[in-house]
């Protein structure tokens, strides 16, 4: 069953294709380049030769340059719809049985009351301490409440230390059913390790949380009342007394967690070029996605299990962005959405990079520029 992703106006979509070939036709009658030649380089060669490019090929340049942006946006869109076709077509190996388990799919009914989907790469050292204080606690509380009922998703990302071993440990340890492993085969990124674990999750409620343990995962109690308290207002302004109550599942809600109560400490604690990059970055997330949420990048993020399936069917970023995104996708899709304070611990091991920080910057604009296409 294909999703819908992001709609393209009518007008976009039906003058896409002409711009794309009247700019191909106008850059070849300017300056001719064999048809082998890149698109970009064709483009290029306008200006090359030129000290001084008349206005034309200035408009001509800019045009192609658009075209081939707005296209290379699609592209991407059409890759994510194909991916998206075959949700189920994955197994969960379980080590005890070497039996395979067929992967759920996020349009099944739930079959437990909370998954929580953990994104790995490279965490066979910081995996282990997190997982068995995560797994302690949900243990625990299944004990007291029979209704609590669970799974742990690890998601290898491509990891290329023993991260898969140690996740598999737990797994013999636990049983396939509270405990699952998930193998990309390859890196794609943490956006697209959360993505594919909520597609393959069971739970009425999703919750995101990162591998090395930052955010207390009883801090997972805080989310889940906030977002009962969301369905409750929901359900109490549009369903009629006297009408069946709502499952929790059915409700589209997203819950945040948040740090932005520790912003102060933060300041004083990290070098000044760190600083300065998070409130750049935050000032650029604020031009991107708007206000309301005042710290996306929190790896601590619960929803139901139908605000899960209507965004991570549409969801496009694969890298460190997707969180921008999924606020962004929240208020595009009408999805009640909220922050709430959380723990939280700095872990060392970060794999963010000053790289990284370029990529995010990438992936904002592309953010802005899919809201010029709606």
């Amino acid at each position: 069953m294909a999703a819908a992703g992001w709609p393209l106006s009518s007008s976009v979509a039906d003058l896409h294709p002409a711009s794309l070939s009247l700019t191909l036709l106008l850059a070849s009658l300017v300056h001719p380049l064999p048809p082998s030649a890149p698109f970009l380089l064709r483009l290029l060669a306008l200006l090359i030769p030129s000290p001084r490019p008349s206005r034309a090929q200035v408009v001509v340049v800019v045009l192609g340059a658009a075209a081939f942006f707005f296209e290379h946006i699609r592209k991407i869109g059409c890759t994510h719809s194909l991916e998206r076709t075959e949700v189920s077509a994955a197994f969960f190996e379980d080590p005890n049985s070497l039996n395979k388990v067929r992967c759920p799919s996020i349009y099944d009914p739930a079959e437990k009351y909370i998954s929580l989907i953990i994104p790995a790469y490279n965490e066979e050292h910081r995996l282990p301490e997190a997982l068995t204080e995560t797994l302690n606690y949900l243990k625990q509380r299944s004990a007291v409440e029979k209704s609590f009922t669970y799974e742990v998703l690890i998601v290898d990302d491509g990891s290329t230390d023993h991260t898969s071993k140690v996740a598999f440990e737990f797994v013999r340890k636990h049983k396939i059913d509270n405990v699952r492993v998930l193998l990309l085969g390859r890196n794609h990124g943490k956006g697209e390790a959360v993505r594919k674990g909520m597609l393959h999750s069971r739970g009425e409620l999703l919750l995101m949380l990162d591998a090395d343990g930052a955010t207390k995962v009883t801090d997972l109690e805080k989310l889940e009342a906030q977002v009962r308290a969301l369905a409750k207002k929901a359900e109490s302004s549009l369903a009629p007394s006297n009408s069946p109550s709502q499952r929790l599942s059915d409700a589209e809600i997203a819950v945040f967690g948040s740090r932005a109560h520790l912003e102060k400490q933060a300041l004083a604690t990290r070098k000044w070029y760190r600083n300065f990059l998070m409130k750049g970055f935050h000032l650029v997330v604020l031009l991107t996605a708007g206000s309301g949420i005042r710290d996306t990048q929190c790896g601590f993020k619960m929803f139901t299990r139908a605000a899960a399936r209507k965004l991570f069917t549409n969801i496009r970023l694969k890298r460190w962005c997707f969180d921008v995104e999924l606020v962004y996708l929240c208020k595009h899709l009408r999805i009640p959405m909220a922050e709430v304070s959380v723990n939280w611990t700095e872990i060392p091991g970060s794999k963010v990079r000053m790289t990284s920080i370029l990529h995010m910057v990438f992936e904002l604009l592309l953010i802005k520029s899919a809201m010029y296409l709606l």
